[in-house]
């Protein structure tokens, strides 16, 4: 760690988690996901990096992380998660932290940081200070993403196809409810990835289904049913401004019926109407250079527009 920098850095361990987890509710960017219990489910796949940034005994930044060889990630099992801050973080202090992120992780033998920022749509204040540091430290954007998000204090109309789809699916008698059966959705889930794209979801059913327990009030799902039978649905992750589509899938049956149009709608102009953002992930590949149109075009459908997410890489060798 650099001498000249106020801020002491630690390296996470169990006696921290309950300061880690209090210091993610109150801060201008934390997200549940950033939680010692969300983030160790997989702990056999990633040995965690996770530090702790403290100013004269007081907590001011955290960085959920794990290293391989000489490469440090924030954090390779998370959608994003660059420096979590608290509402009084400003952008010298930020500069303070990352010098001393900047000490303590040459001084460890590492020589590249990968830096997974958090898009603003999760910022409940302005909590751009680190990309500021990033530009000021060189690091390179070499990855953007695109993800479809529907503002709905904006929101825009679903396009005509979406409508007739969603007449379609109300004139069948197709039904939306809250569920708690994630095993069986993940089996949609896990039939559609694997019949389209040849891939399996990054959560097997035991695990999502571990997941909404450990976060009831964060994790949630809603289907689409007729006569009993599921024929679609969406798992959402709440944040305070956001709920992500993070698995959104439907049967052979339910993509006729327009299941999914349902669910949406139910969602966009009943539940999540005073949430300020529903995004439905991604639709990119290839380190952010190759764009799924069919995909995107779908989500555009329902109204929503690009949010992107950003990584950077900080070469650390001098």
């Amino acid at each position: 760690m650099s001498c000249e920098s106020p801020i002491r850095v630690e390296h996470y361990s169990p006696k921290y988690k309950a300061g880690w987890d209090q210091f993610v509710r109150r801060a201008k960017n934390g997200v549940f996901i950033f939680h010692r219990n969300y983030m160790e489910y997989h702990t056999d796949r990633f040995s965690d990096y996770s530090l702790l940034f403290f100013h004269e005994g007081g907590l001011v930044a955290l960085m959920p992380a794990n290293r391989v060889g000489d490469t440090v990630t924030s954090h390779g099992g998370l959608t994003f998660g660059g420096i979590i801050s608290g509402p009084k973080m400003k952008t010298g202090q930020m500069l303070e932290v990352f010098s001393a992120l900047v000490g303590q992780l040459r001084a460890e033998g590492v020589k590249k940081l990968v830096y997974k920022a958090i898009p603003h749509i999760y910022h409940t204040l302005p909590a751009e200070e680190d990309l500021y540091a990033l530009f000021l430290h060189n690091a390179i954007l070499f990855r953007r993403d695109v993800s479809s998000t529907i503002s709905t204090a904006a929101k825009l109309p679903f396009t005509r196809g979406r409508r007739w789809a969603l007449r379609q699916a109300e004139s069948k008698g197709v039904t939306v409810a809250p569920s708690r059966e994630f095993g069986r959705f993940m089996t949609i889930v896990e039939a559609n990835l694997e019949s389209r794209h040849g891939v399996l979801p990054v959560h097997t059913a035991a695990e999502m289904q571990l997941l909404a327990d450990r976060f009831p009030e964060n994790i949630k799902l809603f289907t689409a049913q007729l006569e009993g039978e599921m024929l679609g649905g969406v798992i959402f992750y709440e944040s305070t401004n956001v709920a992500h589509g993070q698995y959104r899938a439907s049967t052979e049956k339910g993509r006729t019926l327009g299941a999914l149009d349902c669910v949406v709608e139910m969602l966009a102009t009943d539940v999540y109407h005073n949430k300020p953002y529903i995004d439905f992930g991604i639709s990119t590949t290839g380190n952010g250079r190759t764009l799924n149109t069919g995909l995107i075009q779908n989500k555009e459908s329902y109204g929503a527009r690009a949010t992107v997410h950003d990584f950077y890489e900080l070469s650390l060798e001098t």
